[in-house]
């Protein structure tokens, strides 16, 4: 029996989401721990609890199927939102350490994954165990965004828009080595994944934020139903692009 592949290709249309994804990440996770005041640890057990239930699913089916695996996608910037921020302020961290925390806890991921296939190519992925590291390498990689996003602006004091324009600057040299170099693309893909994050957790703080702290002051439930509205309009586009090649 043909094994399917389980995981989004890499186009512009992924990486457009994947940053709608983890802007979502950064205000819903805000708006369940601060908004409604649930605190950090509810947070986590509340995004864990839903992260969980979306990684069972897509584990679940056979092949790729776009709401499910974004779901999981967001499941895991929003639960990462909640880890980042409990260890940087539940047990006081700070942002430098969790972020050196996180990145040990990432590379660890993708040593044992390298160790076990020999590579850390995303596309195709039709082994189960080779996906739950990839949702592993995800969730941590998601994880470290947001501790690095919030030590930009609070430990280095860029306003919430510069903070975007570091990381978006990171990824658009990462964009020109891909295009003009030999460098690994492999390599470049997952330091182009990783500093999505941060880019979408700053942004995020931008649009809710208040206007003192450099911020647009908008409520973030409005934001992440706005990024919601965007998001499932890229799906509508994924959907029309696989039913197309499929045909």
């Amino acid at each position: 029996m043909e094994t399917l592949n389980k995981v989004a290709k890499i186009t512009l249309l992924f990486w457009l989401m994947k940053v709608v994804a983890t802007t979502l990440g950064e205000t819903l996770g805000d708006f369940i721990s601060m908004t409604l005041n649930l605190g950090y640890t509810v947070g986590i057990l509340i995004t864990l609890t839903f992260f969980f239930a979306m990684l069972f699913t897509q584990l679940g089916v056979k092949k790729y199927i776009p709401p499910i695996f974004w779901l999981v996608i967001i499941a895991t910037t929003t639960l990462g939102t909640e880890i980042s921020d409990f260890m940087d302020r539940t047990l006081y961290l700070g942002y430098a350490l969790g972020s050196l925390v996180l990145v040990a806890c990432l590379f660890s991921a993708l040593f044992l994954w390298k160790r076990k296939y020999g590579d850390l190519k995303v596309y195709p992925i039709t082994d189960k165990a080779k996906e739950i590291y990839f949702w592993i390498a995800v969730l941590f990689s998601n994880s470290l965004g947001t501790a690095f996003g919030d030590f930009l602006s609070d430990n280095l004091g860029l306003e919430y828009l510069q903070g975007a324009a570091v990381t978006g600057g990171v990824i658009v040299i990462v964009v020109a080595l891909h295009y003009f170099t030999k460098l690994n693309r492999i390599a470049l893909f997952w330091i182009a994944f990783i500093f999505t994050r941060p880019f979408g957790a700053t942004f995020g703080d931008f649009l809710t934020k208040p206007l003192s702290m450099g911020g647009m002051n908008f409520s973030r439930l409005t934001s992440s139903l706005a990024c919601v509205v965007i998001i499932a309009a890229l799906l509508f586009f994924e959907y029309r692009r696989n039913k197309s090649s499929a045909q």
